[in-house]
């Protein structure tokens, strides 16, 4: 016995969009409300979820939900940011959808494609599933997004709701089975439409027989068509909607063709989304859906070490150790403990394995067995290291680089700085036996050793260090404690950054800042200069320490705006941050040049001198507003890109830049939350380019094991004719080729293609991060994109576990507290499925005991005993590979409650004694 709880849950989740999300007369609903109010009411119930496990209390946050009140009503207030970052993520890859597929009907339920559009969703969710299991959280918000849009688009764009229907279609998260009663391809389905009114074109026998379609579309005159008597999506842009029958069916506004119905469309497809989302968290689990979506008890950050364990670094790595140590016992259980935490070992000639968990004991004793073997004497693999941490942490994270050797594989730095740009993540590297740090040690007496990283190869990790926002500390191996003491700090779940900015090469100049009310522990970071050139025994200082070439210096909460003087030949870096709950994030878009309109987030750098967009986010306040951003030169200062800020709503602004640097640059925002007297200034510790290549590539997201996978891409130049230089490396280091010179006319492009093989062994759900990098033969100008995969080793099981009563004892009669019920149950995935992994009560306040059947891994028996007062229990079975199933059953009334009593004292006697018992007894 098997029965799905989807219509329930539907009715339940529409119940709630009633009072959080109902559209008011006169508003749309477009993709990126809808989405978003779906995913704050999944994320509502996976909270919940989780607290009604743990035995907590759950209040609901007021309506309408926010991504700061459900986070705080999650107890997860520090979340904020990167709860805003998902659903960004997710609302962008839907919108994208409009744009990169606009003419593919599957990706709309267009021209009554139900069965490939089906297919596009529930292929989809395969991956989502596989990736979350995998702890691969960004590609399955990626692909999540693109799944939504033709979810949402059912409803829109076919009859469903003209049938009246007031329920989502559930079968279309199911593959292999029934979508409805479709309309043959030669079937009639409309008339025209009398002048402006399209209300009732569609025909009375499709409505009478509850027959499905959908409308057709096309944009090229006298080419696009439809078969005779179809109906059309309709509108201005439509040309099938001028042939007969003319007009339209479509709901996405008030102004559609079939606009009367828009409210009850948009709804359907909140509780659809939100459908969606419960099925995809019922097969993760609430902890792994919550952060999926950036929700997590601790920070959102990772603690991430990538570190050379050749033979000269064991002083480096009982550093590692000690400050690994020291972080977890301070801040496991606060909102300070990382979400995940990352190890990557790296020497010569390998790296890896990446080591990732987000089990704080199981980390400190990995990293205590952490070892140093072989090399020491020539450069290392610590670029291929850092590659694969920026693939492997989540978005704005910081890292952690240790090392006393040169970059072996410095190929790469293009390639790095791409992921650092693509993932705003800082990287800070504590550099031992550089040229400094040796010229000190003879300054000081002590004994110069045999090898130093030379001042070109220091160099690159300076570079690296400063495209990210973070520090080169070059220190030596006696001072590295001191110096390394600074990460428990910066894996703070509030750190923001107030002011970045280097200088090289060096010379004075003034920096200027904003501590506003919610910033504490305001603290200054300097690197590349050896003596403080501000007096640091001022009033407004609390402390300030030097080791090597860092300075750190702690400064009093005084709110106001301040600067800072550097007078320094030799180059530097000055950052600011501090901790407070409100900052931003954004996304460099472009406007489309589709039917559709909208904005598309670029996979690559903005192009140099001409016009920009970013659409920037506040995080941490639902009443801050942004009243300017601008582009500002890092590495010299001089230059500033104001944009024209436009309030989209809900804390997101869409910012128009007239001309885009053609420098590195850093963003800066100022604004203000309401009732504060004092402005705020957050910056992007990250630096980015535009270029003068354009680089474009599309491709599924989806590798399917053992199977070539072609990328193909496109590479345009504003400059002369030239050779430009193709580097393509991915995250898996898979079997890979593209061509290694394009040459580009000047404005004209050239295309090549990036070949993929992703073996049969890579476990299912694993993502590949694949990175393009085009190079001016001078190396001048340089551009990239990056785009995720996920990898799925089968698309063949779509089936939910079963369930199969084997017994029922039941002595349910008469007072419900002296009578129980027994029942157990054989569930199954089938001679064909993946196999059962997790059965889970979900329903019910018995006894609940699950064990696999003997000799038989893919069967698990369950047995259930409770009072007959809970006369009803439901289980959850999920397989192998996140197919969702629930299994319901009712305790039977006997005709006697004579044996009610022995029935007890038998089933205590059997072992389900005391929480039985207890329950007997209230």
């Amino acid at each position: 016995m098997i029965r799905s709880v989807f219509a329930v849950l539907c009715f339940l989740l529409l119940h709630i969009g009633a009072q959080a999300f109902e559209i008011l007369p006169g508003d749309s609903l477009n993709h990126q409300e809808i989405t978003e109010q779906a995913i704050l009411n999944a994320t509502v119930q996976a909270c919940r979820s989780l607290a009604l496990t743990e035995g907590t209390n759950f209040n609901y946050p007021a309506q309408p939900f926010t991504a700061e009140g459900v986070a705080a009503a999650c107890g997860a207030s520090q979340s904020s940011k990167s709860f805003r970052q998902a659903i960004t993520s997710i609302k962008l890859r839907n919108i994208r959808v409009d744009i990169r597929y606009a003419f593919k009907p599957s990706f709309h339920f267009d021209e009554e494609e139900f069965v490939q559009g089906r297919r596009v969703i529930t292929e989809g969710m395969v991956a989502v599933k596989a990736n979350n299991r995998m702890g691969n959280y960004e590609t399955a918000k990626e692909k999540l997004g693109e799944i939504m849009h033709p979810l949402q688009d059912f409803y829109s764009h076919s009859n469903w709701v003209e049938l009246g229907n007031t329920l989502p279609n559930s079968n279309l998260i199911k593959a292999e089975t029934s979508i409805g009663n479709m309309a043959d391809e030669s079937r009639a389905t409309c008339r025209s439409c009398v002048g402006d009114d399209c209300s009732n074109n569609i025909l009375e026998d499709i409505i009478a027989g509850q027959i499905l379609t959908s409308g057709y579309f096309g944009l090229v005159p006298f080419v696009s068509t439809k078969p005779p008597g179809k109906c059309s999506h309709g509108g201005s842009v439509d040309q099938t909607g001028k042939i007969e029958p003319t007009g339209g069916i479509n709901k996405d506004s008030f102004q559609s063709s079939h606009g009367h119905l828009h409210t009850r469309a948009a709804n359907l497809a909140v509780a659809a989304t939100s459908q969606l989302l419960e099925d995809i968290r019922l097969a993760a689990g609430d902890v792994a859906f919550l952060q999926m979506v950036g929700i997590s008890r601790g920070s959102s950050k990772a603690l991430c070490f990538v570190t050379d364990t050749s033979k000269s670094m064991s002083d480096e790595i009982a550093v590692v150790k000690t400050v690994t140590s020291t972080i977890i016992n301070i801040q496991v259980g606060t909102e300070n403990e990382p979400s995940v935490y990352i190890l990557i070992p790296f020497s010569d000639p390998g790296f890896g394995p990446i080591i990732r968990t987000t089990d704080a004991t199981l980390f400190k004793d990995i990293v205590n067995h952490l070892t140093t073997n072989g090399g020491g004497d020539d450069e290392e693999m610590s670029l291929s290291g850092l590659q694969l941490a920026l693939t492997s942490a989540p978005f704005n994270s910081e890292i952690f680089l240790f090392t006393d050797a040169p970059a072996k594989d410095k190929d790469l730095k293009n390639t790095v700085i791409a992921l650092i740009e693509r993932t705003q993540t800082v990287v800070n590297f504590m550099i031992t036996d550089s040229v400094v740090t040796n010229r000190r040690r003879r300054r000081n007496g002590n004994q110069l050793q045999t090898r130093a990283i030379s001042e070109s190869d220091a160099q690159l990790y300076r570079d690296l260090a400063q495209a990210s926002g973070g520090q080169a500390i070059e220190v030596t191996k006696t001072e590295l404690p001191v110096a390394a003491a600074t990460i428990v700090q910066s894996v703070s779940s509030s750190m923001v950054t107030l002011l970045q900015a280097s200088r090289n090469p060096g010379k004075t100049d003034s920096f200027t800042f904003i501590v506003d009310e919610t910033v504490i522990n305001p603290t200054v970071y300097i690197t590349g200069v050896t003596q403080q050139s501000t007096d640091s025994t001022g009033s407004l200082i609390t402390s300030s320490e030097t080791v090597g070439n860092f300075i750190t210096v702690r400064l009093q909460k005084q709110v106001g705006r301040w600067a800072i003087r550097m007078a320094s030949n030799n180059p530097y870096t000055l950052r600011v941050v501090g901790e407070s709950s409100v900052d931003f994030l954004f996304d460099f878009v472009q406007p489309s040049q589709g039917p559709f309109g909208g904005f598309d987030a670029l996979d690559t750098r903005p192009r140099a001198g001409f016009n920009g967009s970013l659409l920037v986010t506040i995080s941490g306040s639902d009443s801050a507003t942004v009243t300017e951003v601008a582009l500002v030169e890092s590495t010299k200062g001089s230059e500033e890109a104001l944009g024209v800020v436009v309030s989209q709503g809900g804390g997101n602004f869409l910012v128009q830049v007239d001309v885009m640097p053609t420098v590195e640059f850093v963003v800066r925002v100022k604004g203000r939350v309401q009732g504060s007297a004092t402005d705020f200034q957050r910056q992007s510790a990250t630096n980015f380019r535009a270029s003068n290549l354009t680089l474009t590539a599309d491709s599924d997201s989806i590798l399917t094991a053992g199977t070539m996978t072609s990328v193909p891409f496109t590479v345009a130049s504003s400059r002369s004719d030239e050779n430009i230089t193709i580097r393509a490396t991915n995250s898996r280091s898979l079997d890979s080729t593209f061509p290694a010179v394009l040459l580009v006319g000047s404005g004209s492009s050239a295309n090549g293609s990036v070949t993929l093989l992703a073996p049969l062994s890579i476990p299912s759900g694993s993502d590949v991060i694949l990175t393009i990098v085009a190079e001016t033969p001078d190396g001048s100008d340089t551009n990239y994109i990056v785009l995720r995969f996920s990898v799925v080793n089968s698309l063949n099981d779509f089936t939910q576990p079963e369930c199969q009563l084997l017994s029922m004892q039941s002595s349910c009669a008469g007072n419900c507290s002296l009578s129980a019920w027994l029942v157990s149950i054989r569930v199954t995935d089938g001679d064909s499925g993946a196999g059962v992994e997790r059965v889970s009560l979900i329903q019910g306040t018995g006894v609940f005991n699950a064990n696999l059947e003997a000799g038989n891994e893919n069967v698990t028996l369950v047995s259930y005993v409770a009072s007959c007062c809970a006369s009803v229990m439901q289980l959850l079975v999920v397989d192998r590979v996140g197919n969702v199933g629930t299994c319901q059953f009712t305790a039977r009334v006997s005709g006697s409650g004579t044996a009610s009593l022995s029935f007890l004292l038998c089933l205590i006697m059997m072992g389900f004694g005391q929480l039985l018992l207890s329950e007997f007894m209230n």
